[in-house]
């Protein structure tokens, strides 16, 4: 009977997978286990391989994911994918130990705890290792600011590495974030009942295969994160993020349409006045689609991150779309400007209004014909 599922999100790791595989035959003798391998459509081959690999071991599977992203939606997916009773989570670039597998189980499954988890900074662990002290000071700064927003007290919250009852993931699955955030302090931040949670020093190594996913979007997904389960219920993650790139784009399109003036006016540019209706209305224009260019870049960075547009026909055919979706927006919020300038009123108002009546025609189709299914 199985007893063991351990899930492995994994993205671009086609070499660890057979190592990791072995590691895990190696550690877990006398446990009847499966383990999951979640991919995110790796163009390295990842799934090819961990499919060539379960032909002759069935307890290796594969979820391979196409348009959707994420460590954490992935981990989700994965403990939802199946039967056994106990669930781990693990990162498949050999940088989680195996070893630690079977006295995680010993205390989940005697019910001596309802989670086991591997902390990089519990006493007697160790990061040395790891061999980058810059990574170990950020993941500390990144563990503080976790504690104080959500109240989680333990050494290593945005560990990536942790066991659970199966039952207990899936009882609060429908309420996890499952963006852009550690797992382990989603399922913590997110379940009600109290969790009696134990402790494991984990000697984080650093990864023998691949190169590591972090990038500049990871403190912004970190951060995106905790803003989900604190403000997340009230407006809306994505929502909020679509309004954070659409309120750059306000700075842009003012900076925008003052050098234009300044181009089509000269000399004769006097903020708060302009003598010539047309050169505004020609200038808001040019900076509204530099914006409308500039919110695309970011809401395919950010906001659709799970989603992200790569390669330049992709790319072009996501702007060209965002641009045709947005093209009322456009007109609404060019329109609605210049009719308030003609009126008389501040060039600042009319903009501002133009851009506030154009946003919700922006989001509301960008993300069912862009970044969604048509």
């Amino acid at each position: 009977m199985l007893q063991l599922a351990v899930v492995l999100p994994t993205y671009k790791e086609r070499a660890n997978i057979a190592p990791m595989v072995a590691r895990l035959d190696a550690a877990l003798t006398g446990l009847a286990w499966e383990a999951i391998f979640v991919d995110d459509n790796s163009p390295d081959g990842t799934s090819d391989e961990i499919r060539r690999i379960a032909q002759a071991d069935p307890r290796i599977r594969v979820i391979e994911r196409i348009g959707r992203r994420g460590l954490a939606s992935a981990a989700i997916e994965g403990m939802c994918a199946t039967a056994a009773p106990i669930v781990a989570v693990m990162d498949a670039d050999q940088q989680h130990d195996p070893e630690l597998l079977p006295r995680m189980y010993a205390v989940v499954s005697t019910d001596e705890c309802d989670v086991a988890y591997a902390s990089r900074f519990a006493e007697g662990a160790s990061t040395e290792a790891w061999g980058r002290p810059d990574r170990v000071k950020a993941s500390g700064m990144a563990n503080s600011i976790a504690r104080r927003v959500t109240g989680v007290d333990l050494s290593d919250p945005m560990s990536g590495y942790f066991m659970l009852p199966a039952k207990i993931l899936r009882a609060d699955a429908h309420r996890l974030s499952g963006v852009g955030f550690k797992i382990l302090l989603d399922i913590l931040a997110t379940v009600d009942a109290p969790l009696r949670i134990k402790e494991f020093p984990l000697n984080f190594t650093a990864r023998t295969e691949g190169e590591s996913k972090l990038d500049r979007t990871v403190v912004l997904e970190f951060l995106i994160g905790l803003y989900d389960k604190w403000l997340g219920r009230i407006i809306p993650t994505r929502f909020a993020l679509f309004g954070t790139v659409g309120a750059l784009g306000v700075a842009v399109q003012f900076a925008g349409l003052w050098a234009m003036l300044h181009l089509l006016l000269g000399e004769r540019f006097i903020y708060g006045h302009w003598s010539s209706n047309t050169a505004f209305n020609v200038a808001n224009t040019v900076a509204a689609i530099f914006a409308m260019t500039f919110n695309f870049v970011l809401n395919n960075e950010f906001t659709y991150a799970d989603k992200r547009l790569r390669g330049f026909g992709p790319l072009l055919r996501g702007w060209l779309k965002f641009a045709l979706t947005c093209s009322l927006g456009l007109l609404t919020n060019v329109g609605s400007a210049a009719a308030l300038k003609a009126m008389g009123f501040h060039a600042v108002v009319a903009v501002l209004v133009g851009i506030v009546l154009g946003s919700v025609w922006n989001f509301a189709l960008s993300s069912r014909f862009v970044w969604g299914k048509y």
